[in-house]
């Protein structure tokens, strides 16, 4: 029998899940697409990670869209894209938690490494919250702003460019992730420095290819957090943690 016949766990998060994207849909959060997509990531993850997994996810998205909500006419002076009128697509849905969905596929299929790709998990999610908490606090937060590349000064709001205060932001919800995945200690250490490598990487990438559309921003968002990732794969190894 499918588990979600017989996991009362699973059946409460698929209620929980169709419940929140429902009202993200009517109040303009997510377009129908990106709330399927969302359902099933978080359907997944879930499988994969029980509560700490789903809690984790839930978090990422409930301070995203507190960040992304903050302050929006402000924002809109800065840069007239943030106000994402239309909800976020679906390929914003992946680019943000893609890699977490796919570290969850790779937990159920060898659940021998499950330790690892939870890992991996959390590392991808500690940067995209980062990413996302820095741009969207720091543009209203940030006090003088610098090209990440040259260190030049250089306008609120533009590819590659990141501010200290931002910076600061970003690596508190790293730690907010690290601390759900693994309280205090070595795991979430491991997490915090995944997600504000994996941050610096999206500023990088911005300032390289993003500025000069060579790619956009949902791969930035898939790059870094899939580089987080890795940096935590890395650092696991490195230490011997698992």
């Amino acid at each position: 029998m499918p588990p979600i016949l017989t996991d009362p766990f699973l059946q409460i998060v698929l209620i929980l899940l169709m419940v929140v994207m429902v009202v993200c849909v009517k109040i303009g959060k997510l377009t129908r697409y990106a709330a399927l997509t969302a359902a099933v990531l978080g359907f997944l993850v879930a499988s994969a990670a029980g509560l700490k997994g789903i809690s984790l996810l839930g978090v990422f998205f409930v301070l995203s869209v507190l960040a992304t909500s903050h302050k929006k006419a402000v924002k809109r002076l800065i840069n007239k894209d943030s106000g994402e009128k239309q909800g976020r697509d679906a390929w914003q849905v992946l680019a943000n938690g893609g890699v977490a969905g796919l570290t969850a596929i790779l937990s159920l299929l060898n659940p021998a490494h499950q330790d690892l790709y939870l890992l991996m998990m959390a590392a991808s999610l500690a940067s995209a919250l980062a990413d996302t908490l820095s741009s969207e606090l720091g543009m209203v937060y940030g006090k003088r702003f610098y090209n990440i590349i040259t260190f030049k000064r250089e306008a609120n709001g533009l590819d590659g460019v990141i501010s200290l205060e931002g910076s600061i932001i970003g690596a508190i919800g790293a730690g907010i992730i690290a601390l759900i995945y693994a309280g205090f200690g070595q795991l979430a250490l491991i997490v915090i420095i995944a997600g504000i490598i994996g941050n610096l990487t999206d500023s990088l990438l911005g300032g390289l290819l993003e500025r000069k559309h060579l790619i956009g921003n949902n791969m930035v968002n898939f790059l870094n957090t899939g580089f987080a990732a890795i940096v935590g794969l890395i650092l696991a190894l490195v230490f011997h943690i698992f």
